[in-house]
């Protein structure tokens, strides 16, 4: 999955379906198409620049996605109330302006870095703040 930051508090990016994506046979599974947008969606919390976890996540799947196809997301943030932040993509097939296959809607939770120093593994806690040091947006 490649994303980019688009305009104002949005991001772009594709995401190629192999065969190690499918449900039935010759499709992308359902669950591997939730977790790309629950991925575009994330990323827009780089753009916010708090952590952030997914309290809820809402995906409408209005068209098979076959083995090969390269989906083009759009996520942006719809706006924010107190610690949520309301969010929304869309993917859509072979082009930016293919037919819409997958659009979901979302809640994302701020969170403090005490969750997951809490609830993670440290190690790659203190590797993916190192990481964030070195943040480019669209190097």
């Amino acid at each position: 999955m490649l994303m980019f930051a688009g305009s104002d508090l949005s991001v772009v990016g594709t995401f190629t379906v192999t065969k190690h994506h499918q449900g039935a046979s010759g499709l992308a599974h359902g669950g591997v198409l939730s977790a790309a947008l629950d991925e575009a969606l994330g990323t827009l919390n780089w753009l916010v620049g708090e952590p952030a976890v997914t309290g809820r996540l809402e995906c409408e799947f209005r068209m098979p996605v076959p083995v090969g196809s390269v989906l083009h997301f759009h996520a942006e943030i719809l706006g924010k109330e107190r610690c949520k932040i309301y969010a929304a993509a869309t993917a859509r097939l072979n082009s930016v302006d293919g037919p819409v296959a997958v659009v979901a809607n979302s809640i994302f939770i701020q969170v403090g870095v005490e969750h997951f120093l809490k609830n993670g593994d440290r190690t790659s806690i203190g590797d993916t703040v190192l990481s964030a040091r070195g943040f480019e947006v669209n190097p």
